[in-house]
């Protein structure tokens, strides 16, 4: 079992409401779902307007399947034009199955 993770922070421009930064994370969570059957959640910043940081993880039996889809999901994101990206970090953990 292969499992990606990968954490991102923004920058949101000119963000001054909770409403307007839960308006780009829902937009972002919807695409990414859809488009990529990813798990996403805000995972941290959640009291900072202009700062959003966002968790992405997916499970696969294919290491450079996970690989490809963790770069095609932060490059998905980057072409929504929706935040500045300041900071991503993608990690590919692989689990033994044989336990179970």
């Amino acid at each position: 079992m292969v499992i990606g993770c990968c954490s991102i922070r923004f920058y949101l421009h000119g963000n001054n409401s909770l409403k307007g930064k839960r308006r780009v994370v829902r937009a972002i969570k919807d695409r990414l779902k859809n488009d990529f059957n990813v798990s996403i959640a805000e995972v941290g910043n959640q009291d900072v307007l202009q700062s959003l940081h966002i968790g992405i993880s997916a499970v696969s039996s294919d290491k450079p399947y996970m690989d490809g889809l963790m770069t095609k999901v932060v490059n998905a994101i980057d072409r929504m034009n929706l935040a500045d990206i300041v900071d991503y970090k993608t990690e590919i953990l692989s689990m033994s199955t044989d336990n179970y």
